[in-house]
């Protein structure tokens, strides 16, 4: 009788040293944040917008090798997108790539959120989440679903060495997960962990609502910890 498999350990992640991430909306907060935390710990990275001029001039300031162009070309020239663009463009702007980023390992890193004057507030999409509807709209992709905890402004610091955060990721096929994971945890202080199918993304993302009220309360950056892992 032979033995069992040992089990992988969880923790032996990729090498993605070598991949090309590209980051949709990179000209924003979110995207120019998680291009230079990327670009600084040596991954080459492409910020994609609507206007390649508006990508360039963001890469020039971000620096690291940085480089800026339009949204399709950004998405035909990585391994990995990032889809960091506002939730009311999200559709659209995935529709109009679908065939740019055919065979692509996506990351939708949106929060479908709505305010009013009690604050932030969860929004749920028709497909039940903003990977959810990713998924649907780019059936020849791989969409996975991460980056959705993180402060914007602590990405942008560059007195912030480490952003001491955990990232959730979220996907269909496990392989694909970790390679999120690896791209995570390359930078300083930040961890992936695998935290389940793309159906359990609605709360992930609905989190972010509940982050606005602590950082508005405390006046802070609040993120996320898992223990016990």
């Amino acid at each position: 009788m032979t033995s069992p498999a040992p089990k992988k350990d969880p923790w032996d992640l990729p090498d993605v040293s070598d991949l090309v991430v590209g980051v949709l909306g990179g000209t924003g907060d979110q995207g120019r944040g998680l291009a230079y935390r990327l670009a600084k710990a040596g991954q080459k990275v492409v910020i994609g917008s609507r206007s390649a001029d508006r990508a360039a001039a963001a890469a020039a300031e971000l620096g690291h090798g940085v480089s800026g162009t339009g949204n399709a070309d950004c998405a035909r020239s990585s391994d990995v997108v990032i889809v960091a663009v506002p939730w009311d463009g999200h559709a659209a702007t995935l529709e109009s790539l679908r065939e740019e980023l055919a065979g692509k390992l996506v990351v939708d890193c949106v929060n479908p959120l709505g305010f009013d004057k009690k604050g932030a507030y969860a929004l749920k999409p028709e497909e039940g989440s903003a990977a959810e509807q990713a998924a649907a709209l780019l059936p020849d992709s791989r969409v996975t679903a991460a980056f959705h905890h993180l402060s914007a402004v602590l990405l942008q610091d560059p007195a912030v060495e480490e952003v001491e955060t955990d990232v959730m990721v979220l996907g269909e096929v496990r392989a694909d997960c970790e390679i999120v994971q690896a791209l995570a945890g390359r930078i300083p202080g930040m961890r992936g962990v695998f935290g389940g199918r793309l159906r359990n993304a609605h709360q992930v993302e609905s989190l972010v609502a509940n982050l606005i009220s602590v950082n508005r309360r405390y006046t802070a950056h609040a993120g996320v910890r898992l223990t016990d892992i």
